[in-house]
């Protein structure tokens, strides 16, 4: 794992969390775009569908506020880039 990847915040952790960061030995996607951008999504453990098909995230800074969720998916098959898809209800 990189640097660049070290200082990164995964998604779901705490504001204060000591280490926000990405742990060793897990799988993570970097979000791209949309309300989540930047941040680290832990896949670890996830099935092909989900990794296929991607998720709805639950997020307080998106269009519809508390409550909504931010869809992201994979950019390609392989990659480790989710691109935003949009926001939901």
């Amino acid at each position: 794992m990189d640097e660049l990847m070290r200082q990164r915040r995964v998604y779901g952790t705490d504001h204060d969390d000591p280490r926000p960061g990405p742990r060793p030995g897990h799988d993570y996607r970097e979000l791209v775009g949309g309300p989540l951008d930047g941040l680290l999504l832990d896949v670890t453990g996830w099935g092909d569908a989900e990794l296929r098909d991607g998720v709805g995230l639950v997020t307080e800074i998106g269009a519809y506020g508390p409550g909504g969720r931010a869809e992201y998916g994979p950019r390609s098959p392989d990659s480790h880039q989710w691109d935003w898809r949009g926001d939901v209800r």
